[in-house]
């Protein structure tokens, strides 16, 4: 495994170097620093010209200033925007936050909701869910981002932030909600006549009870969940995880996941007193670079992690790995339920707040200028902020993460070993949590990681549409502004990525099928 990697770095290190010589050759002739000066009016035009040729040795031989910059950069120097007169190292960190901020939830919800709803389409091949399904993909991925994102802006910010200000039932709507909501869950379910029928049923009237309960009962305006809901929360979360990777006769497993539940209802008291006590806090205090919210959040995710594994442990059964998992991850659905709970209670003072102005949902930017609060209303605004790139994003990736899980999910199927293992008896949610969910993610391995670099590149239209000062902006400002250094540092950064992404996916491959030998 150690020579696997340190040949890989070597060849990585090899290959960006051959990048660098090329981009830098490219760039060279591509950019004109001096455009600006040519054309201007000034009576010291010919001075100017004479100084900015000096400050960027433009006319030095372009190997000569590329190992300058080379040497630089190899000392940790990133060279600087002459435009502005900042150094690159002080510009990236804020542009690298701001794009993955953005990549991960995309990625995360894309890959989440994609990869279920693509072998919920294989599990019903050639239904009409299927077939929805494949429509609403096929549309979804041929539409450019660009007019998917001025959409958003008219219905899911203006026309909203229009409506938040007095939300009444719009029935039609409702009802046209509730309807593809039966009509989904109808499909994914599937069975008999009858099962279809109560399905529908259900999922049409709950839909159309909570949505217009919600607006009716001022709750869209004033949410909470209270210790009621993340109760009801944890429990569900602990038998739909019981039974998607234990299996309700695995009575260990699903007590572990319960006493998780029970946990967290019981601690929900305490930690609002903690939130509260601590709101100022961990938005102000700095620890490195970090505020200590982010640290707060991290190590509450490990000491979650940590105690679910512990209850697993302590609960056994036969298979103690799988009740720890099961604990670990209902223990990280309560702990985030509790989180949103606590940003709900926020959610009226923030609606409020002078600078936001009764309109919530941001239609540009990553933060509401002037906005200093609280750590949790500053979490509000990152998080209304995030929310139309987000869906952007999400509606084109979700798009092809269902085709390919679909594709995969249906090869798998096919195979003789699932064959076999339906012939042994084994329950069919044995067979395809286990035997063919493992496989038909291997293809997402390969995709999933350049994916998320080449976001984390800048996902250049997003940005720009939505005023979000990322990588993206970051390399077509520097690129429009005829500054070399800063476009070197784009290129080098997202090769590094990519390669290393390559290498992700690599080792992804030997973890999820122990055939495939990463040293071989």
């Amino acid at each position: 495994m150690i020579r696997f990697l340190l040949r890989r770095f070597v060849t990585a290190i090899g290959i960006l170097f051959a990048i660098s010589i090329v981009t830098y050759a490219l760039l060279t002739l591509a950019l004109d620093p001096l455009k600006d000066l040519r054309e201007s009016t000034a009576l010291n035009k010919a001075d100017l010209i004479a100084s900015r040729t000096r400050m960027l040795r433009l006319n030095d031989p372009w190997y000569d200033r590329y190992i300058s910059w080379l040497g630089n950069l190899v000392q940790g120097d990133f060279g600087t925007a002459w435009r502005t007169g900042q150094p690159v190292k002080a510009l990236l960190p804020g542009a690298m936050a701001t794009s993955v901020q953005l990549v991960f939830a995309a990625t995360f919800i894309a890959l989440l909701i994609g990869v279920t709803i693509g072998v919920v389409s294989a599990l019903r091949q050639y239904t009409a869910f299927d077939y929805a399904i494949t429509l609403v993909s096929f549309v979804l991925y041929a539409l450019p981002v660009f007019w998917v994102a001025v959409l958003l802006k008219e219905y899911l910010a203006i026309r909203m932030n229009d409506y938040l200000a007095d939300p009444v039932p719009n029935w039609p709507f409702l009802l046209a909600l509730s309807l593809i909501a039966g009509l989904f869950w109808t499909g994914a379910l599937g069975g008999s006549l009858k099962r279809r029928l109560a399905i529908f049923l259900i999922a049409f009237l709950l839909t159309l009870g909570l949505l217009a309960g919600a607006i009716m009962s001022g709750w869209i305006l004033n949410p909470r969940l209270t210790v009621v809901g993340v109760a009801v929360v944890g429990v569900a979360a602990a038998f739909l995880f019981t039974i998607l990777f234990a299996g309700m006769k695995n009575r260990r497993a699903l007590y572990s996941a319960l006493t998780m539940a029970v946990l967290g209802a019981i601690l929900y008291f305490p930690l609002q007193y903690l939130f509260v006590l601590q709101a100022d806090a961990m938005a102000s205090q700095v620890v490195g670079s970090v505020t200590l919210g982010t640290i707060l959040g991290i190590g509450g995710i490990l000491l979650t992690i940590g105690i679910g594994c512990l209850v697993g442990w302590l609960w056994g059964g036969d298979d103690r790995g799988v009740s720890m998992r099961i604990a670990a991850i209902t223990g990280l659905v309560v702990a985030g339920t509790i989180w949103v709970d606590q940003l709900m209670q926020w959610w009226s003072i923030y609606f409020d707040n002078p600078e936001v102005r009764g309109r919530p949902i941001a239609t540009i930017g990553s933060v509401t200028p002037g906005f200093h609060e609280n750590y949790w209303l500053s979490q509000i605004d990152k998080a209304t902020h995030l929310v139309l790139p987000t869906i952007a994003l999400v509606l084109i990736s979700f798009a092809g993460y269902v085709r390919y899980e679909r594709g995969a999910t249906l090869e798998v199927l096919s195979q003789d070993y699932i064959r076999t293992a339906r012939s042994k008896g084994l329950s069919e949610r044995v067979v395809i949590v286990r035997h063919a969910l493992r496989n038909a993610l291997m293809p997402l391995a390969s995709i999933i990681p350049v994916d998320i670099v080449s976001l984390l590149g800048g996902a250049v239209i997003t940005e720009t549409i939505f005023g979000w000062s990322g990588m993206g902006k970051f390399f077509i400002d520097s690129l429009a502004g005829d500054m070399i250094d800063p476009v070197m540092i784009y290129v080098m950064i997202t090769g590094a990525l990519a390669m290393a992404a390559n290498l992700m996916a690599d080792i992804l491959y030997g973890l999820l099928d122990p055939r495939i030998r990463i040293n071989a």
